[in-house]
């Protein structure tokens, strides 16, 4: 049979014309991988405390001259449905217990009605996600975890850096244009989705069909490059991610094991505590190295997705007993300045774009919902309490502790057994985070290199290309050992590209040769500038500090007083 070739839906990339298609959970992140003919998409949702992975499988009978490479991906040439040269194998991610087939009718024993040429019609256009999808509670759930991470406890910090008045006002500002930018990425994704009749658009999909419908011809070339581009410095946040968080682990484990001797039930905030000598926090990160890299050989989703349920309790719990401490006893503020030295002023930048960078669940989200009408009042809901949350800890934590500040507020807690417990708490949490944090790039590098080698050896090349990325995140913590130049860096390189700089880039690309109002070109220039310019000083002053470090260390632990 010579299947009929078409666009295939959420991929952008010619792909067979497959009779069989199984879908599980939710889309971001597309990998292609296969033979000439056919291609398997790995695609993953990922937010700061969950992952899901969906595998589509589109394959037909010019796969079927490639069994090595399909089953090295993680398919294999087996029991056929009709039309197709095969099936997905589970062998890989054990997902064979859930079943969701959204937005079609299609079964695992079955084909869609009208095959893919339903696809091509406007009235069979739907939502991905859409039949089966999540509701409206848990998508606002989805989407508050998504940007709430270890980015909210160095808020204070980044409010130190830009002043009691100045840095609120910046929050405010920042949160309203990362939150425009998620709804520009929103729009832009339905108009390529309505335009092609696309099941879905993840981000880099949405970039590339928006340098396709530019009017610059270079430009429409090398469209590819938009999704790889996306593709990259999604790798370097998710990366960025876990370099923070051994850095976060090293910081807080020291300060416990430092405190240990002097810990007790006495947790009032007059307590000068001098804390015993201790190895370098370097040295810390050296420790935990060797239980990060245990962990990441964790390739079962609903492994994963338990160990991210614990680390969603641990949080919530550390969060509600730091904010019940902050509130008490605030001292006089009129000493704090209203606005902070400029030069200080991109470190907080980075910090703040840090944790406002969650514009990545944003289409996972809305794809998977039954309902996609309801999401943008879900995500303007949902993004206005993220913005009090950070605004609210960050302003009495900077109150609270005043130039005392640290890194991560979790160090200025008292040294009893509760807020040590807290520390913990949190620490735990963090460490199973980065297993989910790890996951999404992990997987976008290592499968390609596998499939360059043997069967044989897969297995053995895919634990060592893992060990390599874990000893890279560690290294790279190792090399840059504060917490708040981490975060600043990682935000400031990153983030800022993808929550800032390339939403309203994409809107002009998308609406430039449709017509645009003047006005909306210039505030999306605007934008894209302001994210740059934070690109380019945020990265530049966190360098600076870094080879030439101010007298004072914000997160040095060897005194602390309370």
């Amino acid at each position: 049979m010579t299947a009929q070739r078409s666009r295939g839906a959420g991929t952008g990339s010619p792909v067979c014309g497959a009779r069989a298609l199984h879908i599980i959970s939710l889309p971001l992140v597309l990998l292609p991988s296969g033979c000439s003919g056919c291609w398997v998409w790995h695609v993953w949702e990922l937010n700061q405390l969950t992952v899901f992975q969906t595998k589509v499988c589109v394959l037909d009978e010019a796969c079927a001259g490639a069994p090595g490479l399909l089953n090295t991906v993680g398919v294999s040439v087996g029991a056929r449905t009709p039309g197709c040269a095969g099936t997905m194998s589970t062998r890989r991610l054990r997902s064979e217990d859930y079943n969701d087939y959204s937005s079609t009718d299609v079964t695992p024993e079955g084909s869609p009605p009208d095959g893919m040429n339903g696809f091509a019609h406007p009235e069979s256009y739907q939502r991905f996600g859409e039949t089966n999808g999540t509701t409206w509670y848990q998508t606002l759930i989805h989407l508050l975890k998504g940007n709430i991470g270890t980015g909210l406890l160095g808020l204070p910090l980044a409010v130190k850096n830009a002043g009691i008045l100045l840095g609120p006002l910046s929050l405010l500002v920042m949160g309203v244009v990362a939150v425009h930018c998620m709804g520009i990425l929103v729009k832009c994704a339905h108009h390529f989705c309505n335009r092609f009749q696309k099941q879905f658009l993840d981000y880099g999909g949405a970039v590339m069909y928006g340098l396709e419908a530019t009017p610059s011809a270079c430009l429409r070339t090398h469209a590819i490059w938009g999704r790889r581009v996306v593709g990259l410095f999604l790798i370097i946040t998710q990366l960025g991610f876990c370099c923070v968080y051994f850095v976060f682990l090293a910081d807080n484990l020291k300060q416990v094991v430092s405190a240990a001797n002097g810990t007790t039930n006495d947790c009032s905030s007059n307590r000068t505590v001098v804390m015993t000598p201790t190895m370098d926090s370097r040295l810390y990160m050296l420790s935990i190295l060797p239980f990060v890299v245990l962990l990441t050989f964790i390739q079962n989703l609903k492994v994963l997705s338990i160990f991210s349920m614990l680390a969603n309790v641990a949080m919530l719990v550390s969060l509600v007993v730091i904010y019940q401490y902050i509130v008490r006893d605030i001292p006089d503020p009129r000493n704090l300045p209203l606005a902070a030295a400029w030069k200080t002023y991109p470190l907080f930048f980075g910090t703040a774009i840090f944790a406002f960078e969650g514009i990545g669940v944003v289409l996972p989200l809305e794809n998977k919902m039954k309902n996609p009408r309801q999401f943008p009042v879900i995500l303007y809901v949902g993004m206005t309490i993220v913005t009090i949350l950070y605004i609210s800890l960050s302003v009495l934590g900077y109150l609270r502790f005043g130039t005392d500040i640290q890194a991560s507020i979790t160090l200025n807690l008292p040294n009893c057994w509760l807020y040590q417990a807290v520390k913990l708490l949190f620490s735990f949490g963090i460490f199973f985070t980065y297993a989910v944090q790890f996951y999404v790039p992990a997987e976008i590098i290592i499968p390609p290199l596998v499939a360059r080698v043997s069967e044989r050896w897969g297995w053995l090349v895919n634990l060592l290309l893992r060990v390599a990325l874990v000893c890279v995140t560690c290294v790279l913590a190792i090399l840059i050992p504060r917490l708040d130049l981490v975060i600043s860096l990682v935000g400031s390189i990153s983030s800022s590209a993808l929550a800032l700089i390339f939403p309203p880039l994409l809107e002009i690309a998308t609406y430039y040769s449709e017509g645009m109002h003047p006005l909306v070109i210039a505030k999306d220039i605007t934008i894209s500038l302001f994210g740059f310019v934070g690109f380019v000083v945020g990265t530049y002053e966190a360098l600076v500090e870094l080879v030439a470090p101010a007298a004072t260390v914000v997160n040095a632990t060897t005194v602390l007083v309370q």
